[in-house]
Formats: structure tokens, C-alpha cells, sequence
């Protein structure tokens, strides 16, 4: 099973001035012995079963369905919209999705490695909002509740998009 680590955001990571902006950030990442593309990427990430859980929930809990082709097609750029997320920024080997809210981001990068291996980035935003009573910028308190859950929720979607890519 690949290794999942906690790295700091890339320079050019496209989530990176959310981070500049006092939102949570962060970035996890794991080598995979295997040349993948970007979509690929993205696309197992989206159809795992780990993921498939969270697609459910959505469209039970939020009316926002989605299925396997639409996970393909937001991957390969044909679609701009899959399940409670929408296409914020993309580069040539990032994406960038912004929740149907606008509170959270999902981030994906890939970059080639030596020996046709292909490091796998996955990273979340969640955006700071201002405090009404002291009108500093922080996290709600729910979502500072359920970071715990979120670092290991993170690390297990990106080594089941990582294993998914390996078979």
C-alpha cells in the first residue's frame, strides 16, 4: 500500500492563496509505481469506493447525485459541474472544485517522478469566515470539530485513488 504523507502546499499549487488568506489549508501525497495522467487521476479518485460513499450521501442529504461517467467527464475537462462541486481553476495537471456552498475546495495535482512513477497530490481548503462578534477570520466550529476526521479521511481517499490506479 503506498505511503500517504503530509507535504507543504507547492509554490504553485492552486490553492495555495487560499492559504495566504488565513484559510485551512493542506496538501497530502503519495508516489504510485505507475505513469498516470492527471485525469486518470482524478477520475479514480472520484469513482472509489471510499468516494462512492460520499457521492451517496450527497445525493441523499443535498439532492446532488452523481455517477462513474460524470466523475470521467469533469476529469477529462468536458464537464464543469459532478456532484456538490463545480470546476474553480484548472491547469494542465491540477484542478481545483469548490463546494455548492463555497465554505471548502478540493485539490488534485500529479507530476511525473523517475522510473515512470507519478507522485499523487490531494488537497483541501476550508475557507476562514469573519467572526461577527470579534470580526477576526476563523474556522467554524464545526468544521474545526471534525478536522481529525478530515486528516484521516484525506489520507484514506488518496491511498484508495492510489491503489485503484495500481490495479
Amino acid at each position: 500500500m503506498p505511503r500517504v504523507e503530509k507535504l507543504p502546499l507547492p509554490e504553485h499549487a492552486l490553492h495555495r492563496r487560499y492559504a495566504l488568506e488565513g484559510a485551512y489549508t493542506d496538501c497530502y501525497s503519495t508516489v504510485i509505481d505507475a505513469m498516470v495522467t492527471h485525469a486518470n487521476f482524478v477520475e479514480a479518485f472520484y469513482t472509489t469506493w471510499l468516494f462512492k460513499l460520499e457521492r451517496w450521501i450527497l445525493a441523499w442529504t443535498v439532492q446532488k447525485p452523481s455517477n462513474d461517467a460524470q466523475a470521467r467527464w469533469v476529469a477529462h475537462g468536458d464537464i464543469d459541474a459532478f456532484a456538490a462541486w463545480t470546476v474553480e481553476q484548472r491547469a494542465p495537471d491540477q484542478l481545483l472544485m469548490c463546494d455548492f456552498l463555497g465554505s471548502t475546495r478540493s485539490w488534485f495535482m500529479t507530476t511525473p517522478e523517475s522510473g515512470g512513477r507519478t507522485r499523487l497530490y490531494f488537497g483541501s481548503v476550508v475557507v476562514a469566515r469573519e467572526d461577527a462578534d470579534t470580526g477576526r477570520r476563523e474556522l467554524g466550529r464545526s468544521y474545526r470539530l471534525l478536522m481529525g476526521f478530515h486528516r484521516l479521511y484525506s489520507r484514506a481517499l488518496l491511498r484508495a485513488a492510489a491503489a485503484s490506479l495500481m490495479r
